[in-house]
């Protein structure tokens, strides 16, 4: 039956809210049962298709989505399409692969070239069965050998970018080397494997070979220009961002003009609208960009995987019909299964091992290498839409990529546990440290560098003066992405969290370089949703002998600040140091301008920061005050007794109450309270400040 315009509209309207709210159930479904959304939201979009709705009596699928209603879905499904190779394109940076290039190279060739070939095997047996389509108008049309070979190959070959992140991040993979090797491998695979299907896309459309020599080389000068002109041009985006401080209605319309005249143009040049998107997406500038990046891809997840996508899902479906597999479709799925599934883990395996990665890691990455999700899809609608694939390989296909993701991750959880990945997560940070002993202090920042951190490394280095081999480690923990409640459901997730990680690394590093310490720094930086508790950890696997911490974190970390043990804490006042310095009755260390000042309370803990002050003295040649109460005068007796080795050793002392004014008048540019964990309170001060020098004498 024909309808109206207007009925029509009316049919397109409550067919999308319908997609809407199947689409949500069947992906909290998903979830429920640890898998990513995007394997409910396929089998939605199946269930509303001719495999589950049409096959109920009353035809509620035509009913629901009449003839004349599909094409309108399908443009909106298209658009949605165009955005999410867009949001691929912006999640495929290529800094993933800095520093593990070799490796990441290794593994995805190796998980193509492999699943490719035993894809264009299978074909052999495949073809015969599969090498005529229905095409417009009920014509047949006949599939070449060549054509169903490199699809066959290419769809073999791919791997779901972002649904590999969702589950990294899911399983905090993403801080693991594990985790990092898959998506550096998943980056370069993609970027071959979109590559290849431009060629296959150029192959079929051309025909002749002077039609796809001239397709290939239409493509190869638009992608030159992207990089050469349009580049450049995008990278004032974020200077404009920097200015406004959001990304505002200007910038994303740029944004999404920019998607779609690229979409329009590889569409006009013979290729796929899709490359067009995904090639502007992957030219967005990417340094210091992160923050724009995750704001983009938060407005266009509001549009993509809320009203787009899943029409793109409902689509696919409408094209597969499991009820109408031949007899012997059993045995040719299980065929694309064994070459999709075997091929990608034999590939991702071998290159890992021949990387010389342990059986285990390498396990865990061929199993990541196999999710194929939305990917898949987009690859098989590509392939449907070319007449390369009939409905009946089609809907295996699709099969194949839904239960080829759904495995990834019970497969994951037996081959690589939750155990295995902290296992994992310790040994990277030991590794990182080397095996050499040394003295180490432990600096803990609560976020990017500035002049606390600064006064935070004076005192760590006042503290680690004069123990040779000396090195102070330089820790931030940064939020993790899967405790984020505004993290992505169509996006990695893990990517955004990957690239502030890179640029607080190399904030913490520029800072370390130009701050003037004279110890070795050495950065730590990693995720935590608990950093009081990870703080505990790293405590244990660096071996630190002492801690510096501001009294911020302390507040926020109390329960874990409180059970610290076998370890001295420097806790950095927030306050205006020489007030603070003037204040309180507490064991105190502070810095001032060419002299150390050092708080005695008379407890332990003054004791320790009596003696660190005292090695700091005798190591940079400047003066120690020590500082007492006006009414104690047995403190004072004992502490200058204590100090009097430092003093034959050619260090210039004095032992004055907290009312004298030269302290007030000193610039104080680092103080902080010493907890002393480590039994100091037992320690003869003396003996401990004589073996100080005496070490130092025999050093020189």
């Amino acid at each position: 039956m024909k309808h109206s315009g207007a009925e029509v509209f009316a049919f397109v309207l409550i067919d999308i809210a319908v997609i809407i709210v199947v689409a949500r159930l069947f992906g909290r479904a998903a979830r429920f049962v640890r898998q990513p959304a995007v394997v409910g939201e396929i089998v939605a979009g199946i269930a509303l298709g001719p495999s589950l709705l049409g096959a109920l009596p009353g035809d509620l699928d035509g009913h629901l989505f009449p003839p004349d209603v599909v094409p309108y879905l399908k443009v909106l499904a298209s658009l949605g399409l165009v955005l999410f190779m867009f949001i691929v394109g912006l999640e495929l940076d290529v800094a993933l692969i800095r520093g593990r290039g070799r490796t990441a190279g290794t593994i995805s060739l190796l998980s193509i070239v492999f699943p490719f070939a035993l894809g264009a095997a299978a074909t052999l047996i495949l073809h015969p069965l599969h090498d005529h389509v229905i095409g417009e108008g009920g014509k047949e049309k006949a599939v070449s050998m060549l054509a169903l070979t490199l699809f066959m190959g290419v769809a073999m070959s791919i791997t779901a970018f972002p649904v590999l992140a969702r589950i990294l991040a899911d399983r905090k993979m993403h801080r693991t080397t594990v985790g990092v090797l898959a998506l550096a491998s998943a980056a370069v695979d993609d970027i071959i494997a979109w590559t290849l299907l431009a060629f296959v896309v150029a192959v079929v459309k051309g025909g002749s070979p002077l039609e796809v020599l001239k397709i290939v080389a239409m493509s190869a000068v638009f992608a030159v220009v992207m990089f050469t002109v349009v580049r450049p041009l995008l990278v004032r985006l974020l200077g404009w961002y920097k200015r406004a401080g959001r990304v505002t209605p200007d910038i994303l319309a740029v944004v999404l003009v920019g998607v779609l005249v690229c979409a329009f143009i590889t569409a006009k040049i013979g290729i796929h609208e899709i490359f067009g998107a995904f090639l502007f997406g992957a030219i967005l500038p990417r340094e210091g960009a992160h923050e724009m990046t995750q704001e983009i891809l938060e407005k266009l997840e509001q549009m993509s995987v809320l009203l787009l996508l899943p029409l793109f899902f409902v689509v696919t479906g409408f094209g597969v019909n499991i009820v109408g597999l031949t007899g012997s479709a059993p045995l040719q799925l299980l065929l694309i299964l064994a070459v999709a599934i075997g091929g990608k883990f034999i590939g991702a395996y071998g290159g890992a091992r021949m990387q010389r990665m342990p059986r285990q890691q390498s396990g865990a990455i061929a199993i990541l290498m196999n999710t194929r999700g939305l990917t898949e899809l987009v690859i098989l609608s590509v392939g449907k839409e070319l007449g390369v694939l009939d409905t009946e390989l089609f809907t295996m296909m699709v099969l194949m990529a839904l239960i080829t993701t759904a495995l990834a991750e019970p497969l994951l959880r037996i081959v690589y546990p939750e155990k295995a990945i902290q296992r994992d997560i310790e040994a990277a940070a030991k590794s990182a440290l080397g095996t050499e002993q040394k003295h180490r202090i432990l600096v803990v920042v609560d976020g990017p560098p500035g002049v606390a951190t600064e006064r935070m490394l004076r005192l760590a280095d006042a503290a680690i003066a004069g123990r040779e081999p000396g090195e102070i480690l330089l820790s931030r923990f940064l939020p993790a992405a899967d405790h984020n409640p505004r993290g992505l459901e169509l996006g990695a997730g893990a990517l955004p969290d990957l690239v502030g990680m890179a640029e607080a690394v190399e904030g913490l590093e520029r800072f370390a370089h130009e701050s003037g310490v004279t110890t070795r720094i050495k950065v730590l930086c990693r995720f935590s949703s608990e950093p009081g508790r990870d703080v505990q950890r790293q405590i244990v696997t660096t071996d630190a002998e002492a801690l510096v911490v501001s009294a911020e974190w302390t507040r926020r970390n109390k329960e874990a600040f409180d059970e610290l043990d076998d370890v001295t804490v420097l806790v950095v006042s927030s306050e205006l140091p020489d007030v603070w310095f003037g204040s309180g009755t507490e064991a105190a260390l502070a810095l001032a301008d060419g002299r150390l000042l050092v708080r005695d309370d008379g407890s332990g803990d003054a004791r320790r920061a009596v003696l660190v002050a005292g090695r700091a003295a005798l190591v940079r040649g400047a003066e120690l005050i020590g500082v007492v109460s006006a009414d104690a005068a047995k403190v004072k007796r004992k502490l200058t007794y204590s100090l009097e080795p430092l003093q034959t050793a050619g260090t210039a002392i004095a032992v004055v109450p907290l009312t004298d004014s030269s302290i007030a008048q000193n610039r104080i540019t680092a103080a902080a309270r010493v907890i002393d964990r480590t039994g100091g309170s037992e320690i003869n001060l003396r003996d401990e400040i004589t073996a100080v020098v005496d070490a130092r004498v025999a050093q020189r």
